[in-house]
């Protein structure tokens, strides 16, 4: 099982990290020891003093696959969950300056929080999907997958180049505007549509 991420894919994140607009999926991966599953709480690393959130949706493969053709793509994904790719923004940055991988910033253990899996029938508007996470009751940020740069069938056929697509990968498909930092003490909820999916408390 592979935890596939996507950074960069909302134009407006892009913006608010001063980051360069993307002409093509910036990939990285988490180790399943990244997985933080059944609404466990995150306790806070050690290694850093600025820790963020990054609410996502995350689509679950459903059959395995590579060189996926664009016209075949949408076959490979049925279900979606509400994820939170948390990032140790410091660490995250002191590695980007001395050009390293990221990894020890973005794939410590608990790292990919995730919600229950949904049927992508079973939502009101499986083409236009909307999602938001609070943090301490207030809205911090919102998503559609309208605002998405790279759609998830675009995502399917580019990773699927690089990667055998297996039943069970996941993909976190990017943040929308809105990260931030979280302090012992805080908790953040996710929802897709209408439906809360999400509790994670910062310990």
């Amino acid at each position: 099982m592979k935890i596939i991420c996507i950074g960069r894919n909302y134009a407006d994140h892009v913006k608010e990290l001063g980051n360069t607009m993307p002409t093509k999926p910036l990939i990285f991966m988490k180790p399943p020891s990244a997985l933080l599953v059944n609404d466990k709480p995150l306790y806070y690393p050690e290694f850093t003093k600025d820790l963020h959130y990054e609410a996502e949706l995350v689509l679950k493969i459903c059959r395995n696959g590579r060189h996926v053709q664009p016209e075949f793509a949408h076959k490979y994904y049925d279900q979606v969950a509400f994820g939170i790719d948390f990032t140790a923004r410091d660490i995250q940055q002191q590695c980007k300056e001395k050009g390293h991988p990221w990894e020890i910033a973005k794939g410590f253990d608990g790292s990919a929080a995730i919600s229950k899996f949904v049927n992508m029938d079973k939502l009101k508007n499986s083409k236009t999907i909307e999602f938001s996470m609070k943090k301490n009751d207030e809205i911090v940020q919102r998503g559609t997958t309208d605002d998405l740069i790279f759609d998830f069938n675009y995502l399917i056929t580019y990773v699927s180049k690089y990667f055998k697509l297996q039943q069970g990968d996941m993909i976190y498909t990017g943040t929308p505007a809105g990260v931030g930092p979280v302090q012992i003490g805080d908790k953040l909820e996710g929802f897709i549509e209408d439906k809360h999916l999400l509790t994670c408390d910062i310990k």
